[in-house]
């Protein structure tokens, strides 16, 4: 009977033993996965060239319509903060200000460098109200990733 019983045991062990270790596998995954799906989306956009600036505001505004309640800083330093000067206007003679108001509004933070105002010789009172300057546009992106969370895209 034993020669019987311990086949059959074995067969029995070797059935279940992936079931035990799904459960904690899919659990693991759930709990990954939890957290991610319901976390804050904060993003910081890169604008180091304001030539792209159109471009990027126009990526903010669809980002803003795919995802609301995104949370996004704009970050700019080097050409970048051009756009972000008084009286700035893209190639075709339409102002800047009016579009980033709208996004400011929607809770789009605007960031400038202070290094950068520096290095070029641009008064601070030029930036427009929308914008904050902060002391160093890159650290601020490095801050906002490290200690933030914040994901980098550039458009």
């Amino acid at each position: 009977m034993t020669r019987t019983l311990t086949p059959l045991l074995a067969a029995l062990l070797l059935a279940a033993a992936p079931l035990s270790h799904a459960a904690p596998v899919a659990q693991a995954a759930a709990e990954a996965a939890g957290p991610a799906a319901s976390a804050e989306e904060k993003v910081v956009y890169h604008v180091n060239d304001s030539d792209n600036a159109t471009a990027a505001l126009r990526n903010i505004q669809n980002h803003l319509n795919a995802a609301p309640d995104a949370k996004i800083v704009v970050v700019t330093h080097s050409k970048g903060i051009d756009f972000l000067l008084s009286g700035a206007a893209d190639k075709n003679g339409n102002p800047y200000e009016p579009t980033v108001q709208a996004l400011k509004d929607k809770g789009v933070g605007f960031r400038v460098c202070a290094n950068t105002l520096k290095g070029r010789k641009i008064d601070p009172s030029t930036v427009i109200p929308e914008a904050s300057i902060v002391p160093s546009g890159v650290a601020e992106i490095g801050r906002l990733q490290a200690r933030e969370g914040y994901v980098y895209l550039k458009p």
